[in-house]
């Protein structure tokens, strides 16, 4: 290999090493790499209302979902929570240029499966020096990722930047292509193409995304640009969701009109100099809407309803009844850090924005809301970082939350119908391996 591919590929490696697709290695045997983290996080948080909603759990978007409970009393309430992903893989010269890949690794939050049968990388893969490389298997989608670390958790806003919008975060059945970094005014480019076909079993409403990352680097800027279409997966504002299906039956098929849902994002990171970092990202999201219907009934009484999104209840539209519409909305994010040999200290901001829809009903579009977060962090050597944080969210009314939450109590734990705004601080600690 040339000193110019080199040097390339050592920065693809960098690259991925910040996604999260190789942590820093600690348990090595001949190609195969044992690492992850583990994190403990302790909150004291103001106007949590616990299980105010009348049927905790439900989706949002469902109309029975905005009954609260009345007269339920709210308040200060301390949390813990505990993560820890380990990641294996396999990284194998087989001569001529050529490398396999291999990955896997699953996410425990309270001792629990992040998400209920879902992993967050099984995933082989073959890659040369000039050609790239391709992917095939679960893997997560650079939406999330790439939002989540650096750009989220870097200023304190990984959840409410990163699981926010129209886009998916975890791919079960994908395909992805990662070009060798090239030569781009006097930068380093890499390109991405990601596909992913969804839950088998669709006949009419197949499963499709389709998602497009592009990162330029020229000396201390980093920009970061995603594109994610998608076509009949689960009408969702849950960025960090999986990608699936509009429900999980494929029998549900003939009854359900399809939907899809995209965004646009760019982030771009600034190192001022060696102990100053601005950051900033811009999305647009884009949904088209899900009519709400009944999918099974059963004779216990429970009826089964599809994944729908922005319905106006009770309504028609051109013969529908209960239709989804469509809705597009703004989000921003900022964040400045400052590193001072073991300590770093950082401010984050994200805002939600008011959504443009046509639907006649209030289903949250009218709403926006603003996060900011401040922090300080120490590493205690090369695996142990302690840190404090703080912060507080404002809805701009009370009521349903903007489209862009999965839920009314999102991010912060505070509804946004029970309350106008919302305070924290915690302390934690992080250990990689």
């Amino acid at each position: 290999m040339n000193i110019p591919h080199k040097r390339r590929w050592l920065a693809l490696a960098a690259t991925l090493t910040a996604l999260g697709v190789a942590p820093a290695q600690a348990f090595e045997i001949g190609p195969i790499n044992v690492n992850g983290f583990a994190k403990v996080e302790a909150l004291v948080s103001g106007n949590q209302c616990k299980d105010c909603q009348r049927f905790p759990g439900e989706d949002r978007q469902r109309l029975w979902a905005d009954e609260l409970v009345p007269g339920k009393s709210y308040g200060t309430r301390t949390s813990v929570v505990t993560l820890f992903q380990p990641w294996l893989t396999l990284n194998q010269d087989i001569g001529r240029g050529f490398k396999v890949h291999a990955a896997l690794s699953q996410r425990w939050r309270d001792g629990k499966p992040d998400i209920d049968g879902v992993l967050y990388e099984k995933n082989v893969g073959i890659s040369h020096e000039e050609w790239g490389r391709l992917t095939v298997g679960a893997m997560t989608s650079r939406a999330w990722s790439v939002a989540d670390y650096p750009y989220g958790s870097d200023i304190g806003v990984a959840d409410a930047w990163a699981s926010s919008g129209a886009g998916y975060g975890l791919l079960g059945h994908a395909l992805r292509y990662t070009s060798r970094p090239f030569d781009v005014m006097s930068g380093d480019l890499v390109v991405e193409l990601t596909y992913d076909q969804g839950k088998s079993g669709f006949k009419i409403n197949k499963p499709r995304l389709l998602e497009f990352w592009a990162q330029y680097r020229r000396g201390d800027l980093a920009l970061d640009a995603v594109m994610q279409t998608s076509r009949n997966g689960t009408p969702s504002s849950w960025g960090h969701g999986p990608f699936t299906s509009l429900t999980p039956n494929p029998a549900d098929d003939a009854k359900l009109g399809g939907s899809g849902q995209s965004i646009a994002m760019l982030m771009a990171r600034y190192d001022v100099n060696s102990q100053w970092q601005l950051s900033a990202g811009l999305r647009r999201n884009r949904w088209s809407g899900a009519y709400a219907v009944q999918t099974e009934f059963r004779a216990d009484g429970n009826t089964l309803w599809n994944n729908m999104f922005n319905v106006d209840w009770g309504g028609t539209l051109r013969g529908v009844p209960n239709p989804g519409y469509p809705a597009t909305s703004m989000d921003v994010s900022l964040g400045v850090r400052h590193t001072r040999g073991d300590w770093t200290y950082s401010a984050g901001y994200v805002h939600l924005g008011r959504a443009s829809t046509a639907n006649p009903s209030e289903r949250g579009q009218s709403n926006a809301m603003d996060l900011a977060t401040v922090g300080v962090s120490k590493r205690f050597g090369q695996n142990w970082l302690v840190y404090g944080l703080a912060g507080m969210v404002q809805y701009r009314k009370k009521g349903l939350a903007p489209l862009s939450m999965p839920s009314n109590s999102a991010f912060s734990g505070v509804d946004s119908r029970v309350a106008r705004t919302g305070r924290w601080a915690g302390v934690g600690a992080t250990y990689t391996f």
